[in-house]
């Protein structure tokens, strides 16, 4: 068996074919079902598949233009075609084109469905979403130049209102919007101002107040002598040796007050409840 045995449609008798890339591969496909797996059987197979090739780029050609390259839609539509001439049983009856195409067409719907939404949609949903899509197209060939209503969708699609609310707001979640997009209002005006200016960042600030306020009731318990070091280290940042010389005591002394003093500090916050409120005491 090679491919001259392959037969195209010009070269057939008749108009048993619809399109011009259908191929008469009847005898093919009985050969194919009466040979075991094995080398030969995948070589006509080969065959078989490069003959309904074309069929299958037609197929994927109605999808372009939908957010997915033609050369992506094609492999898939090649997969799915692969799959059809490997399950397709010619002793049903069925001619293997109205097999194929219900293969192809769903394997392309499952491709968009499973890798072309920026946002995991449920299946429902996202048949929720075609469905408003279809009757808004519909609708707007009939109506005046306005958009159709919750109630006009809900009528010719035959879903409730709720259903037409979900599918609408599907259709937002297909692709999503950049960070870099300009607002709403804000194109041609040169301020440049995108989605990413209004998103909030993060505020360091906030630690430090709250570190702030959790320490002020502890200092406050402090000797006077301690308390007076920690405020001209920290807050008058002096430098340990000029401390010393302004108490009259040693360097190493005022690096052990501070060093006890920050870690009593710490030891109270850390044992204190999360109840405890402002003032330093248990809530009641």
């Amino acid at each position: 068996m090679n491919t001259t045995q392959l037969r195209t449609k010009a070269q057939a008798a008749g108009a048993r074919h619809s399109h011009h890339d259908a191929p008469d591969t009847t005898a093919d496909f009985e050969e194919l079902a009466a040979m075991h797996d094995g080398p030969e059987k995948q070589r006509l197979q080969d065959c078989v598949v490069t003959a309904w090739l074309p069929m299958a780029h037609r197929l994927a050609a109605k999808y372009r233009n939908r957010g997915e390259a033609v050369e992506d839609l094609e492999q898939v539509a090649a997969l799915a075609l692969v799959k059809a001439v490997e399950r397709y049983d010619p002793s049903r009856g069925k001619a293997f084109e109205a097999f194929a195409i219900p293969t192809i067409y769903g394997e392309l719907k499952r491709h968009f469905r499973d890798h072309m939404w920026d946002l995991h949609v449920p299946r429902r949903v996202q048949n929720l979403r075609n469905q408003v899509r279809a009757s808004v197209r519909d609708l707007s060939l009939t109506l005046d130049d306005r958009t159709p209503t919750i109630t006009e969708i809900a009528e010719h699609s035959g879903l409730t209102e709720d259903d037409v609310h979900t599918g609408l707001e599907a259709l937002e979640s297909y692709s999503s919007l950049s960070l870099d997009a300009e607002m709403p209002g804000t194109a041609g005006n040169g301020d440049g101002f995108s989605l990413v200016d209004t998103l909030g960042t993060e505020e360091t600030g906030y630690d430090h107040v709250i570190d702030r306020e959790a320490v002020k009731t502890r200092l406050r318990h402090l000797p006077d002598r301690e308390r007076e070091i920690l405020y001209l280290r920290f807050f008058r940042e002096m430098t340990q040796s000029a401390i010393a010389h302004e108490f009259g005591i040693s360097q190493m002394h005022v690096s052990r007050l501070i060093s006890g003093a920050c870690r009593r500090i710490r030891e109270e916050i850390e044992d204190t409840p999360e109840e405890a409120d402002a003032g330093g005491r248990p809530a009641a």
